[in-house]
Parts: structure tokens; sequence; C-alpha cells
């Protein structure tokens, strides 16, 4: 008896030890890094949510090689062994800091070779003084080489220009959730019709859930508030299905929209987001990142 009420006591004596040694570890911690700022990762884990770009930039010495692929069949036409037209566009970006992106592209089906520049503004932080979401500010011009696929006139190199300017304002909200919304301006250098504008104000909306593992949903929408007029449009939609390793990215998704660059998804969708008359395309993006200098995790301390 004597002998289990020694034990007893000597397991308190532990007890209180420990508990005494980690409140004295907690208020070092505390006294040691009293500001301590952390930054949240992986917003939407792509730089593309689907159709659009999303707020994330990749890390210092990050390039990124990607090919977003349409499929579709016209309507009462003899299908071929996969799809009637198919368009891609091979992509590569490259980030000289963690908050600077350049990148080009060329999709074959429109013949659209565009460049953008990505900065981000704001990261959101998850504890700590900061910023409560992410901003990042996106510049893209493109150029169109085919005049048949084309809204705007061919005569110059200047016609052909379109320029695309974003903010990507978007919040984690828990582990598995994000949202994006994305005030847009586009301005085309030159129109084929009268009365159509050049000038047009769109926002889109984004999200991306986690579902478990390595698999997301994801799904976006366009506001255009001013379409062109020579022609119907509808508000570019796409809804998919993200498997999100480290460095590779498969993006399958269903939308309304084939074309592939900015200003020609926003405003030049000529297709409802339903199952008649061959108006659902099928994407398929393939994102594989190359890490070409070593990063280090850094906790950002502000003073």
């Amino acid at each position: 008896m004597k002998t289990e009420k020694k034990y007893i006591v000597f397991f308190c004596f532990l007890g209180l030890l420990n508990l005494s040694f980690g409140q004295d570890l907690l208020s070092t911690l505390e006294k040691e890094f009293p500001d301590s700022t952390y930054l949240v990762q992986a917003t939407f884990k792509t730089t593309r949510i689907g159709l659009g770009h999303s707020v994330e930039t990749r890390k210092t010495g990050s390039l990124e090689i990607s090919a977003n692929t349409r499929f579709w069949n016209i309507p009462q036409r003899t299908q071929g062994f996969l799809a009637d037209r198919v368009s891609t566009r091979f992509g590569l970006s490259y980030a000289f800091s963690d908050r600077f992106t350049l990148g080009t592209g060329v999709t074959t089906f429109d013949g659209i070779f565009d460049t953008y520049a990505k900065y981000r503004i704001l990261q959101q932080v998850s504890q700590g003084k900061g910023s409560p979401f992410g901003l990042t500010l996106l510049q893209n011009a493109s150029v169109r080489t085919n005049p048949n696929r084309s809204i705007n006139l061919s005569n110059s190199f200047s016609e052909k220009l379109s320029f695309t300017t974003q903010l990507l304002l978007a919040r984690k909200f828990t582990r598995n959730f994000s949202l994006q919304i994305s005030p847009t301006f586009i301005h085309r250098n030159s129109s084929l019709s009268e009365d159509d504008p050049r000038n047009h104000f769109a926002v889109g909306f984004g999200g991306r859930y986690r579902i478990g593992g390595h698999v997301s949903v994801t799904s976006e929408y366009f506001y255009l508030a001013n379409p062109v007029e020579s022609v119907e449009t509808f508000g570019a939609f796409s809804l998919g299905v993200n498997w999100e390793l480290t460095d590779l990215i498969l993006q399958f998704n269903l939308s309304n929209a084939h074309n592939i660059a900015e200003d020609a998804f926003i405003t030049q969708t000529r297709n409802n987001f339903n199952t008649r008359d061959g108006n659902l395309f099928f994407g398929f993006n393939v994102t594989y990142i190359f890490h070409l200098r070593q990063n280090k995790i850094r906790k950002i301390s502000e003073k």
C-alpha cells in the first residue's frame, strides 16, 4: 500500500513538473514572437480556378508549364474519334519573386497570342496583424492572328490588340473553402461592328471546395455588364474537379466557353450553359511546376 502511494505521489510530481515546464515554454515563445504573422497558403492551389486566373502566384524561381484544352462537337455533323473541334492553349510562366510572375501563351483554335504580368499586392494572414484577404493584380495583353475567328479588325497590328485588367480578391474561409471576386476591365483596339463597345466591364465569381485528399470542386461565373451587340452572348460559366498533387495539377471541367484567353471567353461566349445543341465544352487542363531555385518556408514577423 505504501508503495502504491509512492507511485501516485511520483506521477503527480511529474505532471506538475510538465505543466510548469509547458507554461514556461509558452511564455517564452510569446515573448520571443509577440507579433508573429502567418501567411495563408494555397487559397486555390492552382494559378487558374478553371477559366480565369486565381489570386495565386508561385514561389520564386518556379517555372510553370501548362496545356489548357477544350473539346466540343458541332450539332448535326459527323463526329470524329473524340470530338469535332479541339482548342489548346500552351502556356509558360516564370515567378521572378513570390509576388511577381510573367507568363505567355498561344491558343491554337483562334490564333490568340497572349502575355500577362501578375503581381500579388496583399496576402491573407491567418494569425497576427495583416490583411484578411488576398489581392492580386493581373494585366493581360493579347493579339489575334486569325481574322476568321475574331471580332477585331485585322488591317494593322494595333487593331488586333486587346487588353484585360483584373483585380483578384480572394479569401480562404476554412481549410477546405475559398472564394474569389474579380472586377475586370477589357479594352479592344477595334471592332468589326460599330455597335459593339470596345470597353467592357465585367465581374467574375469563383470558388473552390476541397472534398478530401488532393481532390477539390471548383466553379466560376463571369457577369458582363455591357456585352457586344452584333451577336448574342452569355456569361461564361464552368464547373469542374481538380486533382491537386505537389507539382502536377489536373483540372477537368464543363463550360459554355471554348475560348481560353481572358478577353475572348469573357466577352464572346456564344453558348448558354445547357446540354442542348452542343452548348457544353469539356475542358482538360494539365499544369506542371519546375522548381529552378530552392525556396525555404519562411515566417514573416511584423515589428
